[in-house]
């Protein structure tokens, strides 16, 4: 989607919260339909860009926690879907497209950028999900 591609284009500390979180709720709807296609190659970019956003700008992180519930089912599904090849190499790793690895990144960037609320809400919607934080 545009809107995707529009704020790929941030990076942290180039662009105040000021300019991105008024566009976050419309940045929702376009994610969240990319992760409901369950294509590998869209899930993995959805996740980047979610991570991306959450680091972009300090309270991108807390803004997100209300849009949960519309992006968090999807990754619980997907979480315990990380490929084990046993001996083989997982080159996937390598490009970051590994789906449980970027939703875990992604979960503990939820977390640690999310504020006091964020870690509740993603046991929540993702039960397996372990604090990064209060380890």
């Amino acid at each position: 989607s545009s809107g995707i591609n529009a704020e790929w284009s941030l990076r942290p500390g180039e662009h105040g919260s000021h300019k991105v979180l008024p566009v976050i709720p419309q940045l929702i709807i376009p994610i969240k339909n990319a992760l409901n296609t369950r294509k590998k190659s869209s899930v993995c970019t959805s996740l980047k860009i979610l991570q991306h956003l959450v680091i972009s700008a300090n309270c991108i992180g807390e803004a997100l926690v209300p849009y949960y519930r519309q992006i968090l089912p999807i990754l619980n599904i997907f979480k315990n879907k990380n490929i084990n090849k046993g001996d083989g190499i997982d080159y996937s790793q390598q490009r970051r497209e590994n789906v449980g690895d970027l939703i875990q990144e992604t979960l503990e960037a939820f977390e640690t950028h999310g504020g006091p609320d964020a870690f509740i809400n993603i046991k929540y919607m993702v039960p397996t999900y372990e604090s990064c934080v209060n380890n």
